[in-house]
């Protein structure tokens, strides 16, 4: 048999096969363009390989394809009958996620990682602030990851991939100065991983270094392929960064470039609908003008990708959109499904989704008081929607332009961050 990367066998006899897997697989850990094409190769070179089609799977749903990905998901599961026990508690791990069993596979993955610790792909899907225990709506799901995630540093080591993954889980947690560290050294090991340079910029914007943040993205970004998984989302935090700096053509410039749809992002569509809404509010809040285009293409794109309520993250961004837009009929529509699920516990993030749609609401039709009041019931529990804390500043953002805008200086001076990173009027 052959190995992957992380010293672990795989049931192919084909060199070719493996090779495309491992660039594959390494592709979907750095979130670089091109993964799925290394897996396809793996998969010529060998039909049965059972590893490359749930890593197939994988990349297919991180942009959203989600009929493909089950289709590949299945395939796998076919195939792991020749499979070894590993791979195929490997494939039963990751498929649960791709068939909407979140709970399921982040159990299965605990198991398998307990016998497989550098089973590197099975761990991928429970790391990130979109990953399955940031996306499980529980309070205290930050510190709940890095500790998790630190428990591995024996069996990873100096591995780049892992060294990223566990810089952003200390971000979250706050423990910047050994994130900047583990960062560093991720990058010594792979320079050109998006997901490295991704958690760089988080610890930069949470240092308040939005010069340093902006210098490092314009001289990064311009070799990463459009098509590369966070090229939207680092996109989005150029336009930030240039924002909070006052230079609002470059903001709007990144914003249309590479985070508006269409004629910018192309995807995927989570961080399509979420940053651009987001971005969209934030300049606002900062004094910029209501572009009514924008926010017409945002909410038309939220509400394509993100029909009915189901995943809270997006969900109050949509809505966002739509308040912002002046769609009150969908708004009511998200609040009611949000409201329903709630009552049938079937929202993990619980009475903290609608209570924040509720305040976005009310600010986009200046209820200022009303937006105070559904916002500061929300805010000891907005972690629970997932997201990074970068993102989540939208919520403070708002809370303290709410204060400012019913004249509560003093309310407002509350909720400022020991060095704000945006401007709020």
């Amino acid at each position: 048999m052959l190995d992957d990367r992380y010293g672990l066998e795989l049931s192919t006899a084909s060199a070719a096969a493996r090779d495309a897997y491992v660039a594959g697989v390494d592709g979907l850990l750095a979130a670089t363009a091109g993964a799925e094409r290394h897996l396809e190769r793996a998969l010529e070179a060998d039909p049965e390989f059972a590893l490359g089609h749930i890593a197939l799977g994988r990349a297919l749903l991180l942009v959203a394809n989600v009929p493909a990905a089950r289709k590949a998901s299945a395939q796998a599961r076919d195939k792991a009958m020749r499979a070894t026990p590993r791979e195929q508690s490997h494939i039963n791990a990751i498929a649960l996620g791709i068939e909407g069993n979140p709970v399921g596979s982040l159990e299965a993955t605990r198991t398998h990682l307990a016998q497989y610790p550098r089973d590197a792909m099975v761990l991928a899907p429970a790391t990130g602030v979109f990953g399955l225990i940031g996306f499980s709506g529980r309070v205290g799901r930050e510190p709940e990851l890095y500790d998790f995630l630190a428990g591995f540093a024996k069996h990873y080591g100096e591995d780049w991939w892992y060294l990223s993954m566990l810089a952003f889980a200390a971000v979250e947690c706050g423990r910047l100065d050994e994130a900047q560290d583990q960062i560093e050294r991720s990058l010594t090991g792979n320079p050109r991983s998006a997901h490295s340079a991704h958690v760089k910029v988080h610890v930069l914007y949470e240092k308040g270094e939005e010069r340093a943040g902006l210098d490092y993205l314009e001289g990064w970004m311009p070799a990463l392929e459009r098509e590369a998984l966070l090229h939207c989302h680092l996109s989005w935090h150029v336009a930030l960064f240039a924002l909070a700096l006052g230079d609002t053509a470059r903001a709007w410039r990144a914003y249309k470039e590479g985070v508006h749809t269409p004629g910018g992002s192309w995807g995927p569509p989570l961080n399509v609908a979420t940053d651009s809404a987001s971005f969209l509010w934030r300049a606002e809040l900062a004094g910029e003008p209501r572009r009514a285009e924008l926010w017409r293409d945002s909410r038309e794109y939220g509400l394509k990708w993100f029909p009915k309520a189901s995943l809270s993250f997006a969900d109050v961004h949509v809505a966002l959109a739509c308040a912002a837009d002046g769609d009150a009929a969908n708004l009511e529509r998200i609040l009611g499904e949000l409201r329903e699920r709630q009552a049938a516990n079937r929202l993990p993030a619980g009475p903290v989704v609608p209570a924040l749609v509720e305040g976005f609401a009310a600010f986009a039709r200046r209820d200022w008081d009303g937006a105070i009041r559904h916002l500061e019931s929300a805010l000891a529990e907005t972690v629970r929607i997932g997201g990074s804390r970068a993102q989540r500043d939208l919520v403070n953002y708002t809370l303290m332009a709410a204060h400012l805008r019913a004249g509560r200086a003093a309310d407002a001076q509350r909720f400022a961050r020991r060095k704000v990173k945006a401007p709020v009027s």
